[in-house]
């Protein structure tokens, strides 16, 4: 996603912050990085079913 990027902060449990987290690095990507790619993701299957 282009364009300027703003901070936000969510609550997760603790068991799911540390299974994103250890995704990311295997997937060797930051972590704002993986999540952002997984929401478009998401967001994209969800409008692909519209």
């Amino acid at each position: 996603m282009a364009g300027e990027k703003q901070q936000f902060n969510i609550y997760l449990p603790a068991a799911l912050v540390r299974r994103v987290k250890h995704a990311s690095v295997d997937a060797n990507v930051s972590l704002s990085a993986f999540v952002e790619e997984a929401l478009e993701s998401y967001l994209r299957t969800l409008e692909e079913q519209r």
